[in-house]
Order: structure tokens, then sequence, then C-alpha cells
């Protein structure tokens, strides 16, 4: 679980990051899965386009965070910001510095 500062740092680096996964008209397919899985080990922090409508998107929310167990950041419109901690992340690939 994210503390409040935590979650205010996540979003002050993620504000410029681009998304690096989106989600459209097939849905959450394996293809999408294996690459938000390699996205997330490698980044740590990423942005996801997630293209249908609101309700949509929130379910698709849910079943990102569950399957890859990561968390929530922040969701604006289409955009949402997830985080996974990887502790053997990779320096040069990590979107992070220590939080």
């Amino acid at each position: 679980m994210l503390s409040n500062a935590q979650r205010k740092q996540l979003r002050s680096i993620g504000h410029r990051l681009n998304p690096v996964v989106m989600v459209a008209d097939k849905g959450l397919s394996e293809g999408v899965m294996a690459e938000l899985e390699r996205a997330l080990t490698d980044h740590e922090l990423i942005k996801v386009r997630l293209r249908a409508p609101k309700e949509q998107r929130t379910q698709w929310q849910a079943e990102l965070t569950q399957a890859t167990k990561a968390e929530l950041v922040q969701s604006i419109g289409q955009i949402s910001l997830l985080y996974r901690k990887n502790p053997k992340a990779d320096p040069n690939k990590s979107n992070l510095q220590t939080i």
C-alpha cells in the first residue's frame, strides 16, 4: 500500500511519461497482458491508455491491477498510472528514483 506522499511523488514522476501500453477494441488480450507485465518489470511505473467508455475503463483497471499485482496510482480520463515495485529493477530502464 502506498502512502499519500509516495502517491504524490509517483504522480509527479508519471506526469512526464508517455503511455507504453494501449488497450482498445480487442480488450485485455494475451499480448496486451504480456506487454504490460514486461513494461511493469522494466519500468516499475507506467502509463496505460484505455480507449473505451468509462464503465469499461473502470473494469479494465480493476482487471489490470489484479492480474499484474500493480497499484493504480492515478486515473485521469483514458490514462491510468500503474506502479509495481521491482526489487531487481535495472536502473537504466526504471522510471523511478529511490522513493
